[in-house]
């Protein structure tokens, strides 16, 4: 009888790690040096330290140990930068990408989702929302001749809805004239705070109310679509 081969064992966090910035390594040429000049850099602060900057060898040790850590936290930290922009390189201009990326870096307190609010039927331009203490943010993903019906129009839901909260506007282009992705959560994240707790939920649960502008693809009847057992 044949021996049945184990299925592949998954890739431990580390390696896992190691093949994302050999990935970037291969995209961002400038990876790896600014990474090895950056650790480079606060090892020789921390030797020097370890050299010049105290006689009693315990500190001397403890500045070699400190010169250690900080070179691999700072090699990590500028490595994991570059891979992110890569990775969001890779997703730019793509459908959805602006979901996925509100989802994933706008946290602390936001209420996001990856389904936009609004979507034009012709171009597939869409509008994303999120509500936070800065109020209510729209992101437009495509071109802004796509997304401007669409937008105006979710604006004037948002002012009867919510009248008072700041609404925040945001076009993830491509181009210059719009955000980068890979800047979009910093972004938000950095608007001014103007809603409690409370009225975040507030808020949140009013538009929720309201409902999507999704327009439903041809060819579907709404009266024989039944819900997702999922």
């Amino acid at each position: 009888m044949a021996k049945q081969t184990d299925p592949a064992k998954p890739q431990g966090r580390w390696a896992q790690i190691f093949k994302l910035f050999g990935e970037t390594i291969k995209v961002d040429k400038a990876a790896l040096p600014l990474t090895l000049l950056v650790s480079l850099g606060a090892l020789a602060v921390g030797i020097l330290l370890a050299i010049y900057g105290s006689d009693n060898v315990l500190f001397t040790i403890i500045y070699l140990v400190l010169g250690l850590f900080a070179a691999a936290m700072l090699g990590l930290i500028v490595m994991s930068r570059r891979a992110e922009k890569v990775a969001y390189g890779r997703i730019q201009g793509q459908p959805g990408a602006v979901g996925a990326v509100i989802t994933s870096s706008i946290k602390r307190g936001w209420r996001t989702s990856e389904v936009p609010v609004a979507v034009n039927p012709r171009t597939r331009d869409a509008i994303y929302r999120c509500v936070g203490a800065a109020g209510v943010v729209l992101v437009a993903e495509g071109s802004r001749t796509g997304t401007k019906t669409i937008l105006d129009e979710e604006i004037r839901k948002l002012k009867r809805a919510t009248p008072g909260v700041q609404i925040h506007v945001f076009y993830v282009t491509g181009d210059s004239s719009g955000t980068p992705l890979a800047s979009l959560g910093r972004e938000v994240t950095r608007l001014k705070r103007t809603l409690s707790r409370a009225e975040v939920s507030a808020v949140n649960s009013r538009l929720q109310a309201l409902g999507m502008n999704i327009p439903i693809p041809k060819g579907i009847d709404p009266a024989r679509m039944r819900p997702s057992r999922r």
